[in-house]
Formats: C-alpha cells, sequence, structure tokens
C-alpha cells in the first residue's frame, strides 16, 4: 500500500485537485470565477516554458542516438510496426469515441468564446494548401522559433539542430553537453511548476465548472469510465491478437505467462521510462532476441504509445463535442488520425513536460485555441494510469511482431544471440 501510494502520489493529489475544484465550481457558481487568476497564473507558466522544452528535448535526443547492430533492418521494421499498430490505436479509439458524446455541447460556444478572449489570437488570412504546409514547417525569421504558435516548426529545426551536433562529432561534444545539461534544467523547472499545478489546476477546473456548469465535470467523469474500458478491452483482445499473429498459440501462452511484471511496473509507477528495465527483460523471457529488445523497448518509449494514441483521438473528440464542431466525412476522420499520430509519435518521453508538447499540437492542428491546453492537462491526469499501461505493453506486443519479421516464423524457437 505504501509503494502504491508513493508511486501514484502525484497523480491523486492532482485528481483530487480536479475533484475539490469541480465540486468548488458547482456550490460557489460564478462566484468561484474569483480565483480564476491563479489557474491563469499555472496555465502561463506552462505556455513560458513549451519552446525550451520542445527544442531540448528533441535535439538532445537526436544528437546521442547510437548506431547499434543490424541497425537498418531492425529500424526499418520497427518504424513499420510502430506504425500499423498506432494506427489501429487510433482507429480503436476513433470507434470507440464516435458514438459517444464526451461532454455536453451545451455550453460550447460560451467556453469557445472565453478561451479566445484568453488566447488573444487573431484570425488567419485565407491560405492555399502549400502556403499553410510552409508556414507550419518553417518560419522566416529566427525569432519565430521562439513563439509557442510556431510548433511543428520548432520540431523541425530541433530534429535538424539535433543531426547537425551528432554530424559535428568530438568537435560538437561541448554542444550536446549543453543540450544535456539544458535539458535537464528544463525538466527540473516544469517539476518546479508541477508544485503549484494542484493548486493551479484546482482553481482552473472551479472557474471553468462554476462559470459554465456542471456538465463539463461529469464529462470527466464520463471520459475516464470510457478510457478504461476501451483501454482493458485494447489489453485483453489487441495485445492477444498481436501475440497469436507473432507466434501462434505458443506466442499467446509466452506472452500471457510473461506480460505481468511489465503490467504490474506500468500501473505501480505511471511511467513508461521507469518500466523499460523490467519490459526490456519482459520481452527477452518470451523470447524476443536481445538486440531488437534492447533498441525497440528504448525507441517505443519514445515513439510508440498506443494508450497516448487513443488517449490523444480522446482529448480531440472531447474538443469536438466541447466546441461543438462536426466530424462528417472521411476527411474529418483523417484528419483527427492525422493529428492523433503526430501529436503522440513526434513526442518523446519526458516524465512530466511530454503530455505538454502532445496537447499543444493537438490544440494547433485542430486549430482550436491554446488557452485550452488546461482541458486536455486534466484529461491527461485522469487517464494516465490505464494509458500508461498501454504504452508499456503495447511495446512488449510489438516486440513479438518485430521478431516474427525479422527472424522469421520460428523466432521463438531460435536461439538467442
Amino acid at each position: 500500500m505504501k509503494n502504491f501510494l508513493k508511486n501514484y502520489k502525484s497523480t491523486i493529489i492532482l485528481i483530487v485537485a480536479i475533484i475539490v475544484g469541480a465540486i468548488a465550481g458547482i456550490v460557489f457558481k460564478e462566484k468561484a470565477a474569483i480565483v480564476s487568476p491563479l489557474g491563469d497564473i499555472f496555465l502561463n507558466l506552462l505556455f513560458v516554458v513549451i519552446v525550451p522544452l520542445i527544442f531540448l528535448n528533441i535535439s538532445t535526443a537526436i544528437a546521442k542516438m547510437s548506431q547499434p547492430k543490424r541497425f537498418g533492418k531492425i529500424m526499418a521494421t520497427i518504424v513499420g510496426v510502430f506504425v500499423i499498430t498506432s494506427i489501429i490505436a487510433v482507429i480503436v479509439g476513433m470507434l470507440a469515441t464516435l458514438p459517444i458524446k464526451l461532454v455536453s455541447p451545451e455550453d460550447g460556444e460560451q467556453i469557445k468564446s472565453s478561451l479566445e478572449e484568453a488566447s488573444n489570437e487573431e484570425e488567419e488570412e485565407e491560405q492555399t494548401i502549400f502556403e499553410r504546409t510552409v508556414g507550419m514547417l518553417t518560419v522566416n525569421d529566427f525569432s519565430g522559433l521562439l513563439s509557442r504558435n510556431n510548433i511543428i516548426a520548432i520540431i523541425v529545426f530541433a530534429i535538424i539542430f539535433g543531426l547537425a551536433t551528432k554530424m559535428t562529432g568530438e568537435k560538437g561534444k561541448p554542444v550536446l553537453d549543453f543540450l544535456v545539461s539544458a535539458n535537464e534544467v528544463v525538466i527540473k523547472i516544469i517539476q518546479i511548476i508541477m508544485y503549484y499545478a494542484p493548486i493551479g489546476i484546482a482553481c482552473y477546473v472551479a472557474a471553468l465548472v462554476g462559470t459554465f456548469g456542471k456538465e463539463i465535470a461529469f464529462g470527466y467523469l464520463k471520459t475516464f469510465i470510457v478510457y478504461t474500458i476501451v483501454a482493458l478491452a485494447f489489453y485483453f483482445i489487441i495485445y492477444t491478437i498481436y501475440a497469436f499473429i507473432s507466434g501462434g498459440r505458443k506466442g499467446v501462452k509466452l506472452f500471457w505467462k510473461n506480460i505481468l511484471p511489465a503490467t504490474v511496473t506500468s500501473i505501480a509507477t505511471c511511467s513508461s521510462a521507469a518500466s523499460i528495465p523490467v519490459n526490456v527483460q519482459t520481452a527477452k523471457k518470451i523470447g524476443v532476441k536481445d538486440d531488437v529488445a534492447d533498441i525497440l523497448i528504448p525507441l517505443g518509449t519514445n515513439f510508440h504509445k498506443d494508450g497516448s494514441i487513443i488517449g490523444s483521438v480522446f482529448k480531440i473528440m472531447f474538443l469536438v463535442c466541447l466546441f461543438g464542431t462536426s466530424v462528417n466525412g472521411f476527411g474529418s476522420i483523417m484528419q483527427i488520425l492525422l493529428v492523433s499520430l503526430v501529436a503522440t509519435l513526434l513526442v518523446t518521453a519526458v516524465p512530466i513536460g511530454g503530455g505538454t508538447i502532445s496537447e499543444t499540437l493537438i490544440i494547433t492542428m485542430m486549430g482550436y485555441p491554446l488557452a485550452a491546453l488546461p482541458i486536455l492537462t486534466i484529461i491527461a491526469t485522469i487517464i494516465d494510469p490505464p494509458a500508461t499501461l498501454l504504452n508499456v505493453v503495447g511495446d512488449t506486443s510489438s516486440s513479438m511482431l518485430a521478431s516474427r519479421i525479422i527472424d522469421g516464423k520460428g523466432w521463438i524457437d531460435k536461439d538467442k544471440k
């Protein structure tokens, strides 16, 4: 029990803050708006740290990349497996949320109007698809990279900077050392900000619920319940199918025989990164070759997150319901699929900040005001345990699929090298 409380302490505190804020909003109604500035402080602190977080996180990860054995074949397979399984996760999330209204749209226009005022964003002029693409990927002045409104351009520049640092070799080591050090400092800054998170989130929720009614609080509860049901179904059904495709009945037997340690660790720590050691050992016990497990599991922790991808779909559909946006036709569905993938696959395994990057991307690419960020932060908090479970176990099942492709049909019976 002590370990449970220790591992879940921060999550429990945030959940309690949400509950307290919701109750305060219901009780005090419009009067609860008096604490709104305390929530805005938390929001503004998050906005300030977004740019350095994205740049340092991505550039450092790329600059530190190594070249493992069988890298080419393994990497090509890993990318293919990650993309296919991620698309399946998006489809499952969409099938689960499209028939359901996660939150009532009755107050959508009021909330949208309020959030737009807070973001102070101007209307964009009409542009062609090519102009929008160029504007999304690049900026025409370095100062543009210092704005949170150019998230994709920041990511592109961070990738180029990381590659350049790596290509420079020994002469670039001082830069790499600086990036690593600065990245650690930014993570500590986020941790400091998160000490204030319970107060900020409680005040934000109190003002939101007090101003716009209790329906949105019920929306959070409904979102958590539906997500948990979907996560459990995905865990038992989809991963069993993956194990069968990988190694037939023997693959299924080995998967469920060995997966419990990774499952328990993921739930107990609520951290994909903390689950890496036990997850690597779990994959190897199943029969995955050492080099595949050693490469895929860490990469999966960074770039393959079934739970987070499904969570991204839930976040998008929550905003869709809240703002009364219509989801009709193939184009809308493809947009949700693309945004869910990009917002998750481009975010590395940062214990506290990665979710902020993902949520900012969702808001930016879907065209909602950035002031809606705390709404997605709350959703991320309440679905964190089941999402982490899928993130971790999804990497184990992916290592089995990759082994089937790399080492052939009888990969389970082959001697490990």
